[in-house]
């Protein structure tokens, strides 16, 4: 037998010794993600968008304030999924999609079904082999390689249940069938008498703007009477009220790009955008129902840890103004080579041509990303928190005991690989299967759900598309990735990063610069 054959020989027996010890039954543990969501848009992180489900794992559980990603799709699933900074698996950071170096790491789903747990994935699968080859038992999704379509089938996002090509159904909409395999994956597991993990990677409401029509007009009345500045400002105010946010942050600046709603000449267009956008939310919030009810009829809820995320914040995409053409579509194209069924795209939107039905292809623009964001400066792509801070919030009745409760410490999405071993009693190995992963550079957020203070990362760093930044303590360093001067702000303060002290903390400065070159030397990829 190899090297590698004994240690994975030692690991199951060190696992087998650790459960044995375990005199309550292991947790389950139920993450869901949504794609490209913004900080304010659910409800109980003050938006107006109807998300009762969502809203209430806030009010039975506990939902952080300052939680992070990285800022794009991919980098933050292979973090999220190894517990490693996406640099060190082969994501440069900078990029939407690349093939992760699996040598170095493990998935959360390898670990914890050699342990004995149920893995099961529904959504977007980044990966340019299967779900089921990292760890995932049960698997139906979109291997996603290219943009896609909510309503059907397009070039290179086939979609598989486990190993089996499938064909999509006629009435197939994404969401609800991203929320049905995920409830038919749980009903199944919940009659095994072993723990799960089910992790539900949404696409909504990435772009193309698409929804069923009966939840648009749902939201239409609501944007029509209430434009963007209201709308903001709006969130602002619960956000305030609410204490999810300090009453001496200011609102960050809207950018000059962005016209007051009253000078807009488009503002029914505009609306509809938002409306849309709306309901691909609150079909995510429909799902998560599902799966809370599913939980509650088999008596699981209790000892099930449910953990609700976004991968990155509001997208930019879709401009601010009517427009003919837009994310490859042209008006001079045939448009019929991207759906498998050869049904031509409508290229761009305007009032003639609104976002929603199938055969368009839209996004809702710079103006509505930054509501999605209230009150945060920036969005994705971008290192400021309207790019990197994503709503969190966790349930776990058997263990967080404050309901309706907030905390402020921070966390990274590369703490989810050490929490998920920790409270299932896996450890993270050495070696495995013929790899040596690299160590684990999250924290388990256990400490946090019991209500502790846990110990903090020295340093959180970010190279992402359009920025270099650190956070050290309540404090973050943040540049171009053009290499420009540092700006530096004090986040307890100023979360919204309107008042840059770097003139006045030229040392601070320095101390931060120097480490975030040793992170960057560390973890980029030679």
């Amino acid at each position: 037998m190899n090297p590698w054959g004994w240690a994975t020989i030692f690991y199951l027996l060190s696992v087998s010794t650790v459960s044995a010890q375990e005199t309550k039954p292991r947790p389950n543990i139920i993450l869901v993600m949504a794609d490209d969501l913004g900080w304010s848009d659910i409800g109980c992180y003050g938006g107006e968008i109807n998300t009762p489900h969502i809203d209430s794992l806030a009010q039975e559980g506990l939902r952080f304030t300052q939680f992070y990603n990285n800022a794009i799709c991919g980098p933050t699933r292979a973090s999220l999924l190894t517990g490693l900074y996406c640099q060190q698996v082969g994501h440069r950071g900078d990029r939407w999609n690349e093939p992760k170096d699996f040598s170095k790491c493990v998935t959360i789903a390898e670990l914890l079904q050699l342990s004995g747990y149920q893995t099961m994935m529904v959504g977007k699968w980044q990966g340019r082999d299967l779900a089921v080859d990292r760890g995932f038992q049960h698997f139906f999704g979109p291997m996603c390689q290219a943009k896609i379509s909510y309503f059907h089938e397009v070039e290179n996002n086939p979609y598989y249940l486990n190993r089996k090509r499938i064909t999509l159904p006629a009435d197939f909409y994404l969401t609800d069938t991203i929320n049905d395999y995920a409830v038919r994956f749980l009903k199944q597991s919940l009659t095994e008498k072993k723990p799960f993990f089910l992790y539900v990677a949404h696409i909504a409401p990435h772009w193309p703007l698409h929804a069923r029509e009966k939840v648009i007009s749902d939201f239409r009345t609501r944007y029509q009477r209430s434009g963007w500045d209201q709308v903001r400002a709006q969130r602002f105010l619960r956000q305030r009220e609410s204490e999810l946010i300090p009453e001496q942050w200011k609102l960050s600046p809207k950018p000059a790009a962005i016209p007051a709603w009253e000078h807009q000449d488009h503002q029914h267009w505009q609306a509809e955008r938002m409306s849309v956008y709306a309901a691909q939310v609150s079909a995510i919030d429909h799902g998560l129902g599902q799966i809370i009810q599913t939980l509650k009829e088999a008596n699981a809820a209790q000892n099930t840890l449910l953990i609700f995320l976004s991968d990155n914040g509001a997208a930019p995409d879709g401009g601010l103004t009517p427009s003919q053409s837009g994310f490859g579509f042209k008006p001079d194209s045939t448009n019929t080579n991207w759906r498998k069924d050869g049904v031509a795209i409508r290229p761009g939107s305007s009032s003639n041509n609104p976002p929603g039905p199938h055969d368009t292809f839209a996004a809702y623009g710079l103006a509505w990303a930054n509501v999605s964001n209230t009150p945060l400066r920036g969005t994705k792509l971008e290192a400021y928190e309207g790019g990197i801070r994503t709503p969190l919030i966790v349930r776990w009745p058997a263990v967080i005991r404050e309901r309706g409760g907030i905390t402020r410490q921070p966390g990274h999405v590369i703490d989810l690989m050490a929490t998920c071993l920790e409270i299932a009693s896996v450890p993270y190995p050495t070696h495995f299967q013929g790899r040596i992963p690299l160590a684990l550079e999250g924290k388990s957020l256990l400490p946090v759900f019991q209500g502790h203070q846990r110990e903090p990362h020295k340093a959180l760093c970010w190279d992402v598309p359009r920025h270099q930044a650190i956070r050290m303590g309540s404090w973050k360093a943040i540049r171009p990735r053009s290499k420009q001067d540092w700006q530096l702000f004090n986040l307890d303060q100023d979360g919204t990063e309107t008042t840059d002290l770097s003139a006045q903390e030229p040392e601070r400065v320095k101390i931060m610069s120097t480490e975030f070159a040793r992170w960057y030397t560390r973890v980029t990829i030679n």
